[in-house]
């Protein structure tokens, strides 16, 4: 006996940003369509036949707030039976990280407005959403801990100081920055240059550092754990 079935598949992303000023943002569109017309939702839609989880999560982060991410990872599955008014929708989430200023948002296709909100001060979420971010929270504090992500959330060249701001920003507690600097310069995961800030918030102008992808990868293959 065939089991009777009428389930939908669709994708929602939680895309995390970060700034100095602002602390860690979550990307978030005001959907134009029902159900929870005019309500802030995360950025999904349905999966289209033919293609993959991964072009269907880019796609609709494209469509409807007109951004490309280069780091997207699967977060989890929701699929209560009531999550969705439409009917049985069950729900692939995805998480990235994000420099938001790297970005212009454009809302488009069925969302009319995106924009940024501190994780502190989301608005009341369409579906389950507010459920699929704190998810993908306790994942990014979690991982960060133990993988290098932190990275995407900065500029290309930063100072130690921002490193440790983003950290203490996204486990929401403070960090001993001593041990901090001594773990990240004992991995040699930084590349130091001959600049420094342009304009810093206060003080001296800091030195600035880039991530050293070749190096960490090294250590991985060594067998060598990042862990803060």
């Amino acid at each position: 006996m065939e089991p009777k079935q009428n389930i939908r598949l669709c994708v929602d992303a939680v895309v995390f940003g970060y700034t100095a000023k602002e602390s860690i943002s979550v990307l978030l569109i005001k959907r134009t369509i029902p159900p929870f017309m005019h309500r802030w939702a995360l950025p999904g839609g349905f999966v289209i036949d033919g293609e993959t989880l991964e072009e269907a999560v880019t796609r609709e982060l494209e469509t409807e707030a007109g951004v490309h991410i280069n780091y997207l990872e699967q977060l989890y599955t929701f699929g209560q039976p009531e999550r969705d008014p439409r009917g049985r929708i069950i729900s692939i989430a995805y998480f990235g990280l994000v420099n938001p200023t790297n970005f212009k948002l454009a809302a488009s296709s069925d969302a009319e407005d995106a924009n940024w909100f501190d994780i502190k001060k989301l608005p009341d979420l369409a579906f389950d959403h507010s459920a699929i971010v704190e998810t993908a929270i306790k994942r990014l504090r979690a991982k960060i801990r133990y993988e290098p992500i932190g990275f995407e959330l900065l500029d290309q060249k930063f100072p130690i100081s921002d490193l440790e701001k983003l950290y203490e920003t996204v486990l929401d507690r403070p960090i001993d920055r001593r041990n901090f600097q001594k773990k990240i310069n004992h991995l040699g995961i930084l590349a130091g240059h001959n600049e420094k800030q342009k304009h810093p918030s206060a003080g001296r102008p800091a030195k600035l550092y880039s991530f050293n992808e070749e190096r960490y990868f090294q250590l991985k293959k060594e067998g060598i754990s990042f862990e803060i």
